[in-house]
């Protein structure tokens, strides 16, 4: 910023080097970017991820199907335990051996986490399971994939403005390396009479 600012403090300075606007010009030049590359990357990114997201979406809600299971017994082990998936229900859930009818009408029965914190024989619940009736994760829905687009987007707007400020960072490091080195050369043709003026030789 203090670069871009000397940009109108040094127009008509008597001590304004090239290399001074110059420099002053890749921080505009990389501000300006900034602001408008990483937001198009951003709204690009993000919704590319979320029309990928509600495909998935979809086919998860195609895919899936909620079903009601019947507790056969309560099982010992684990004990009582917090599903992250029933957390927003507010609920604890224990693990039963239920049996559940399956979209294609057949019978399975197997051990499962039941949203019930004190399951017995009889009670009844909701799983979700795939179309032959294997039990599967909750399907995504599309408020929770709005919200991984978003940050997908977000994310991808910081990473283009990291990687113009790093491009920014090495063009001006390469032109102070460049006027150091000529002031280097500078002194080497200065050095050897540096120091001798008005000594009549």
């Amino acid at each position: 910023m203090r670069a871009i600012s000397g940009l109108w403090r040094w127009r008509h300075n008597p001590l304004c080097r090239a290399t001074d606007l110059a420099e002053a010009w890749v921080a505009l030049a990389g501000l300006l970017l900034i602001l408008s590359v990483a937001p198009l990357v951003g709204a690009r990114v993000g919704g590319a991820a979320q029309d990928a997201m509600q495909r998935s979406v979809r086919d998860q809600h195609e895919s899936r199907h909620r079903v009601t299971a019947t507790v056969v017994r309560a099982l010992k082990r684990p004990p009582v335990t917090v599903d992250p998936d029933g957390a927003s229900a507010g609920g604890l859930r224990s693990r039963v051996l239920a049996d559940w009818t399956a979209p294609d009408g057949s019978r399975h029965e197997g051990s499962v986490v039941a949203s019930i914190a004190d399951p017995g024989p009889g009670d009844r619940f909701a799983i979700w399971t795939d179309g032959q009736g294997r039990t599967v994760a909750r399907p995504l829905d599309s408020a929770t994939a709005t919200t991984h687009a978003v940050l997908a987007g977000f994310g991808a707007a910081v990473v283009a403005a990291a990687l113009v400020e790093a491009g920014r960072r090495i063009v001006v490091w390469r032109m102070v390396r460049r006027r150091y080195a000529r002031w280097e050369r500078e002194w080497d043709r200065a050095g050897p009479d540096w120091g001798r003026t008005g000594a009549g030789s």
